[in-house]
């Protein structure tokens, strides 16, 4: 093995158990095995999916460190490792890993793999001092960028530009976000430096200069108008991004397409919605999902946020206030971030 120097044991925080909360524990250190290399954490971000872990929505062996956004300098490879070196800087998302032989990884859709490894669910994440990523979802990180607010593209970031360009829209159709939180605030400024003409939509008037600050050409507040009869008179979206979990906002929507639009889900919402079949059939209408990515489609995001100026509104916690952390994962203004050697 190669690596830097590294302790005996680190610190994260688990969950123990199904329900219970985040735990402070030590970890022996363990060499990386072949296709696994080790980083030493620089950021985490907390994301709304890491209640799954605690939920046990996933089958979850505990202990489990949550954590799926994570930005590290590599500190220990195995001896064959050519891909990645000590001192590389690299991320790891949502995805954590594919096995390389089922349907979808032979037609390279390694998102959707049979059996894929997610970070902080399957496997252990990034809420700790070190964190062990599989090589082939592990993301390229330019150093120049801001770790802190690179973490939380590597799961809201992508998800929103991998999907985003992935829909049937071309500049300068009209792109509507819904919802401006930690998903919306980055969708607005993608929409608009993809060329879009972009809409932003919320329920109060209280986001309209930040929306406007971050890219949006018109608002649209809920409590004032009904936001689909707005759209229309801007010629209806191509695409609405639901960025905020609320189904019923979500089907009210619905109306605002234009022509062979796309209602994008992106929020993390189980309640269901109401749709009629015949409110979609006189204009071609869609409803589709997405998830992130894999390696490539982050570091393509990367590239584009570093080349647009992208930027992450976080606010940043120390490891040792990892559950105060989680808890503000809701009721943050937008990402939450856990910084190990933050004082």
């Amino acid at each position: 093995m190669t690596s830097s120097n590294h302790p005996e044991s680190y610190t994260a925080y688990a969950f123990t158990e199904k329900g219970g909360e985040l735990s402070r524990v030590t970890v022996p250190w363990k060499d990386p095995k072949d296709g696994q290399v080790v980083v030493k954490v620089i950021a985490c971000g907390v994301c709304g999916s890491d209640e799954q872990v605690p939920k046990a929505i996933y089958p979850i062996q505990y202990p489990r460190i949550p954590g799926h956004e994570i930005i590290g300098d590599v500190v220990a490879i195995p001896p064959n490792e050519t891909k990645w070196k000590v001192g590389d800087r690299i991320g790891g998302g949502w995805h954590g890993g594919h096995c390389h032989e089922c349907a979808r990884c032979r037609v390279g859709d390694y998102i959707t793999c049979e059996n894929a490894a997610i970070n902080g669910i399957s496997m252990d994440g990034g809420y700790a001092e070190y964190a062990t990523l599989r090589i082939e979802a592990a993301v390229r990180v330019p150093k120049d960028m801001d770790p802190y607010e690179a973490a939380p593209l590597l799961c809201a970031g992508i998800t929103v530009f991998n999907s985003l360009r992935h829909m049937n829209v071309t500049s300068p159709e009209v792109v509507a976000v819904q919802g401006i939180g930690g998903l919306g605030h980055i969708a607005l400024q993608i929409a608009r430096r993809m060329g879009f003409r972009t809409v932003a939509l919320s329920s109060s008037g209280s986001k309209k200069a930040l929306a406007h600050e971050l890219g949006a050409h018109e608002y649209i507040d809920s409590s004032k108008v009904d936001q689909a009869e707005e759209l229309q008179k801007l010629g209806g979206a191509k695409v609405i991004m639901c960025t905020a979990p609320n189904a019923k906002v979500m089907e009210g929507l619905l109306p605002g397409l234009a022509v062979d639009g796309t209602l994008l889900l992106l929020a993390l919402e189980d309640a269901p919605i109401t749709i009629s079949p015949l409110s979609m059939l006189g204009k071609r209408l869609s409803i589709r999902g997405w998830v992130c990515g894999h390696a490539v489609d982050s570091e393509d995001m990367l590239q584009f946020a570093r080349d647009h100026d992208v930027g992450v509104m976080v606010s940043k916690f120390p490891l040792d206030k990892a559950q105060e952390a989680y808890e503000h994962r809701a009721s943050a203004r937008f990402r939450v971030v856990i910084v190990p050697d933050l004082p």
